[in-house]
Parts: C-alpha cells; sequence; structure tokens
C-alpha cells in the first residue's frame, strides 16, 4: 500500500522519499534555508505542518497541502535503477550548441544561417565534437528567435532552404559527426496554422490542440503568469475565451491531453528522424503537462519563482505517460539522442525522465548551478564555484549507472559563466581552461557552447534599443518606472540572454568575421582580442587546450563512463576526485579560486597527463589550477 502524506507526515519521511527530496531542496534554494535544519534529528523528527510556524510565514498551511499533493501524484513513479554501464555514441559524444542567427553569415544580411553553419564545419571537427545541436530553424515570425514556430516542417527564410540543410546534414555526416535539433513542442508561434484554425472557428478541431478557458470575474481563467512576465492569458474576443501562454503572448501553449494533437507531432517527429537527423533536443519538455482543472498557482511559490502556478506544470506526472507514449512511437525505433530541457527539476525527478529502465529521455538539462541559492539570473553577484562543487556532488554520486546527466556552463538562455566568476576577466585563459578539464572529466555527456572553446565573454549594452531578447524587454517595461533608468539597465545586463548571442568572434574584423554587413546583434568589442583566428594560432589557447583535453577524453574510457569518487568532499577550494572504470583510474584535482591553495594528499603514486599550467608546482595549487592524473601505483 502507497503511504500518503500528510501535514502530520514527518520530515524524515518526506527527505527519505525521492519526489520529497527533490522540492525540500527547492524549497531550501529559493529560501536559502539553512540546509543542516533537515539534518537535525530533532527537526528531521518535526511534522510538516510545523515548517509554518519555524519559518514565520514563509511557509503556509497551502503550501504544506501543496506539497503533500505533489507528493502523492507522483506516488506510482518508480526507477528500477540496474548496476551495468550501457556503452552507447551518446554518452561518449562531446556535443557542440550552435545558436544559427549568430554563428556564422554566408549571405551577407546580418543574420547568420545554414550555409553558415555549414561553412564553418572544419572549425568543429579541427575542434573534435562528436555531436552539434542547431537550435530553432524552423518557419518563424521570430518573435522569440525561432522558439515561436510557424511550420515545423519547413526552414525560415532568413536561414535558408530545406535543401540546404539536406547539404548541411550530409555534410555533418561525411565528417563522422552526428546533427541534433530542437524540438519546440509546449508552444507554437500565434501564427501557426493550428492556431489560426483555433480562432477562426470554435468548433474545429484545432480550437482543442490549444488550451482556451472561459475567464471569471472579467479576468483570466487563473492567476498564472508567464515566464516572460505578466499574465499568462490573452483574451479572445470572438470566443469571449481566454487562451494559455507559458511564455509570450505569440507562443499559445499546446493542449498535450489531446491524443490527436500527439499524434500529429508524433508524425513531425519521425518526419525529421526519417530525414536523417540523429535525435532532438526538448524544448522546456517538462512544461508540457497543464492537467484540466488549472487551479490558481501559490503565491508563495509565485514570490519564490518569480511566476504564479509554474508548479501546476513543471510538476506534473502526466509528463512521464506522455514521454513514454511519444518514445514509443518515435523514438524507440532510432539509435538516437534525445535531451530534455527540464527548468527546475531536481536529481530524482531527473532520473524519472532519463532512466533508462522508463523508454522516456536519454537525459536532461538541468539549471541548478547556473544561478547560486537566492539569486536569479537578474541579479549582480559574484558566481562561488564551491557551490558548483556541493551542487554537483550529489548529481555525480546518486544518480546511477543507468542514468546520464549533462555537463554545460553556457546556452543561449543565459549569460556567459567566465563573467560570472572572473569579472575582472585577470585570470581568463586558466579559468577557462580549468573550466574545461572539470567539464571533460566529470560524469555526463558534455555540452559546449558557440564561444566557450575561445573564452567569450558576455557584452555590454547601454540603452533599450541595443537589447534584442524578448525576455529582457519585458522586463524592462514591468519595471520601468519603479527605479532610476541606469539601474534599471545594469539589472538588465546583469542577466539578460543576448549576452550568449553576439556573433561568434571568428576574427578582428570590424563584424569579428561572422558577416560583411552590420550584424542584427551588435558584435561584443573583445572579439578584437579574442577571436577563433587568433585562438587556432596560438598552441597555448583555451581553443587548443579544448581539443587536446576531448581527444584525451575520446581515448579515455574512465572518464566516460567511469565511477566518481570524490575526495576531500567537505573541503572548499579543492574538488578533487577519482574516475575509475575497468582496471583503469584516474584523479583529477582542480583549485576553484583565483589564489593558491595547498595539494590534496593522496597514497598513490601519479602520472601527470594533463594540466592547464606548464609548470606543476609540487607545493601548492596556483589560481585555478586544474590537473588530470593516472593512477600507476597503488599502495
Amino acid at each position: 500500500m502507497i503511504k500518503r502524506f500528510t501535514a502530520e507526515s514527518r520530515i524524515k519521511d518526506v527527505l527519505n522519499n525521492p519526489i520529497g527530496s527533490d522540492l525540500m531542496r527547492t524549497v531550501m534554494c529559493y529560501k536559502k534555508f539553512d540546509k543542516r535544519f533537515f539534518k537535525i534529528p530533532l527537526t528531521k523528527n518535526m511534522k510538516l505542518k510545523s515548517l509554518v510556524k519555524y519559518t514565520k510565514g514563509a511557509v503556509d498551511d497551502d503550501l504544506i497541502k501543496l506539497f503533500c499533493d505533489k507528493l502523492n501524484a507522483y506516488a506510482k513513479e518508480k526507477v528500477i535503477s540496474g548496476d551495468t554501464v550501457k556503452e552507447t555514441w551518446w554518452k561518449e559524444a562531446v556535443v557542440y550548441q550552435i545558436y544559427p542567427r549568430s554563428f556564422m553569415d554566408s549571405n551577407n544580411d546580418g543574420i547568420g544561417d545554414l550555409n553558415g553553419v555549414r561553412s564553418k564545419l572544419n572549425h568543429l571537427e579541427q575542434l573534435g565534437v562528436d555531436v552539434i545541436w542547431i537550435c530553432p530553424f524552423y518557419d518563424s515570425p521570430n518573435k522569440d528567435n525561432g522558439y515561436d514556430v510557424r511550420d515545423y516542417q519547413a526552414i525560415m527564410q532568413e536561414f535558408g532552404t530545406m535543401d540546404d540543410f539536406d547539404v548541411l546534414l550530409e555534410d555533418i555526416h561525411s565528417r563522422g559527426m552526428k546533427l541534433i535539433i530542437d524540438l519546440v513542442m509546449n508552444h507554437t508561434s500565434d501564427e501557426h496554422e493550428w492556431f489560426q484554425k483555433a480562432l477562426q472557428d470554435k468548433n474545429s478541431y484545432e480550437r482543442d490542440y490549444y488550451i482556451f478557458r472561459k475567464g471569471k470575474e472579467d479576468g483570466p481563467p487563473n492567476n498564472w503568469s508567464s515566464v516572460f512576465w505578466g499574465a499568462a492569458w490573452d483574451y479572445d474576443e470572438k470566443s469571449d475565451e481566454w487562451y494559455l501562454h507559458t511564455f509570450s503572448k505569440s507562443q499559445p501553449d499546446l493542449n498535450w491531453a489531446n491524443p490527436n494533437l500527439r499524434h500529429h507531432l508524433y508524425q513531425i517527429i519521425n518526419w525529421w528522424l526519417d530525414k536523417g537527423v540523429d535525435g532532438f533536443r526538448l524544448d522546456v519538455i517538462n512544461y508540457i503537462a497543464k492537467g484540466t482543472d488549472l487551479p490558481d498557482g501559490n503565491p508563495i511559490v509565485g514570490e519564490w519563482t518569480k511566476v504564479v502556478g509554474m508548479e501546476h506544470y513543471t510538476f506534473n506526472p502526466s509528463v512521464h505517460k506522455y514521454l513514454r507514449e511519444m518514445n514509443m512511437n518515435t523514438f524507440a525505433n532510432h539509435d538516437m539522442m534525445t535531451v530534455g530541457e527540464t527548468a527546475s527539476v531536481g536529481l530524482q525527478i531527473s532520473r524519472l525522465f532519463s532512466d533508462e529502465s522508463r523508454n522516456e529521455l536519454n537525459m536532461v538539462f538541468h539549471f541548478g548551478h547556473l544561478d547560486m541559492p537566492g539569486k536569479s539570473r537578474f541579479e549582480e553577484y559574484d558566481y562561488d564555484l564551491n557551490y558548483y562543487k556541493q551542487y554537483m556532488l550529489p548529481w555525480q554520486t546518486e544518480l546511477g549507472r543507468t542514468c546520464r546527466q549533462t555537463l554545460f556552463y553556457n546556452n543561449h538562455d543565459n549569460p556567459r559563466m567566465l563573467s560570472k566568476i572572473g569579472k575582472d576577466h585577470v585570470q581568463k585563459d586558466h579559468l577557462a581552461k580549468m573550466l574545461a578539464l572539470l567539464q571533460l572529466t566529470l560524469s555526463g555527456t558534455p555540452f559546449i557552447y558557440q564561444g566557450d572553446e575561445i573564452g567569450m565573454i558576455n557584452s555590454v549594452f547601454e540603452k533599450l534599443e541595443d537589447f534584442r531578447d524578448i525576455d529582457t524587454i519585458n522586463l524592462y517595461h514591468e519595471l520601468k518606472g519603479t527605479m532610476p533608468e541606469d539601474e534599471l539597465i545594469k539589472k538588465l545586463n546583469a542577466g539578460t540572454r543576448d549576452h550568449a548571442r553576439t556573433p561568434m568572434q571568428w576574427d578582428e574584423t570590424k563584424y569579428a568575421g561572422f558577416s560583411q554587413h552590420e550584424p542584427w546583434i551588435a558584435v561584443n568589442p573583445d572579439h578584437i582580442y579574442t577571436n577563433v583566428k587568433e585562438s587556432v594560432q596560438n598552441e597555448n589557447s583555451i581553443f587548443h587546450f579544448y581539443r587536446q583535453m576531448i581527444a584525451i577524453r575520446r581515448n579515455t574510457k574512465a572518464l566516460i563512463y567511469g565511477d566518481f569518487i570524490p575526495v576531500r568532499r567537505h573541503s572548499k577550494n579543492v574538488f578533487a576526485y577519482y574516475k575509475e572504470y575497468q582496471g583503469e583510474k584516474y584523479f583529477i584535482e582542480i583549485n576553484m579560486t583565483d589564489k593558491k591553495v595547498q595539494h590534496v594528499t593522496i597514497s598513490e603514486s601519479l602520472r601527470l597527463i594533463f594540466s592547464n599550467y606548464d609548470y606543476h608546482n609540487k607545493k601548492v595549487l596556483l589560481p585555478y589550477e586544474a590537473n588530470l592524473f593516472q593512477v600507476v601505483d597503488e599502495k
């Protein structure tokens, strides 16, 4: 019999439940609760309802009820992990993410395109990556840079033609590389044929492809807010109903409860698989299950997350039913890679998505490491790599041998990690190389974002007109008048997605070799000093460090499949661990600060394989020093 959780349940019982453990960690992250609180025997024996008093109202009775409802909803979802490591190409791969609008412009209109990507395949081949992931290039009105799809089976005119795509795919395959593409199936563009028919005819079958509801009291159906600020509902005057959009109002959410819609989406997936793509990155895939009752969001959760109502679709177990069905009808028939974008998902729920026994996804992106607890993307602060270590340790030790995680620092939705850690960039080369060695020796599949391999950093945007990101622009209008203009622009600079979207820096010329025409977004002035041309010519560059480390990983199965064994787990400033597999053992030692620190003392004899310093000081680790050793003698 499955035990049901109530306000009378003990905190220790919640912590022993996989989903409860994830949710408790989420609470601690948003409210910066002292994690030691949940380890004290006295408090672990407290009832859940005691949190109302302990937190002085930061948690209320409604939130406790919501918490229990989520725990009980997930009661039947299980992971049956095995001990056998299954070797496969997508675990061994290093993936390179391309934002096509900003990668390379082949026809000098200021916008990157598919032929531009093809023209730079030599660069990616030289770097040594195995898989290329290209962000959306589908036909789109481009209100959210392609994540608002108008036609899933056509190419955006600015990016080229379907013939261009076919040639690009053939060229990628001819070089021994693979291609994965984005699936954006939580929502479409409001210009999609389905949505246009839904607006025109309330009785059309396409109407139920989306989520329309009657309002209440002259307002929306519930209090949900959009991830892109403002209400999550827009009014359709013709039908006197509202439609749901968890992102922009130009991105109406699809109704995954409709089996006909799901069947139609599976047809689209199979169409691309038949063309020869090697897999998919699934955009905000954990958002697709909304349920039918659509209750109001909890105001406390809304205050924490800045998105009211997201708990009702971020943690909805119906998503697993949909993914298993999708897998059975599409993915299971191909040797391919799937990676889901799963915002707010913790370690245990990640296992539900990715364990091999569940037949859902190969792996997921989790984002808890990109910002520190209590900090948001739009806050200016110094990122402490000690947090990264403590965040990653459970993911490395508890995920299991039949799950796989992603390893990344940057993507198209976040500022550059180098600028979060070392704002003065004095130690940029050593820091970038250290992050590369860490990424390529931890357990998981590495994802390199365009520009990582040369050490690209954040740009500077001086006024509203400099920004292109709809999320940033909406936030500007949301906050305008609440603070001085210069402070508002500074806040936007802290978190805008545009930092990751400035043109790829190929050389030192006016437009960074990206185009001969003024680009759609301004080039980062740092391109004069940081660019591919300079990096390839300099044998000690970040580029060549990545290239060599990728080659080492490819030929060292212990780094890909090895058990992760932490050393000095609770020590600050040093991240040290073993990787061991089939009789081979390696030791990794990393200084996570810009100061000298003491070496980790171990008993084995070691042979240095690779380092980000030419000189190895036997007494101390130099600033951001990262070393890979082979264990040659165990005493």
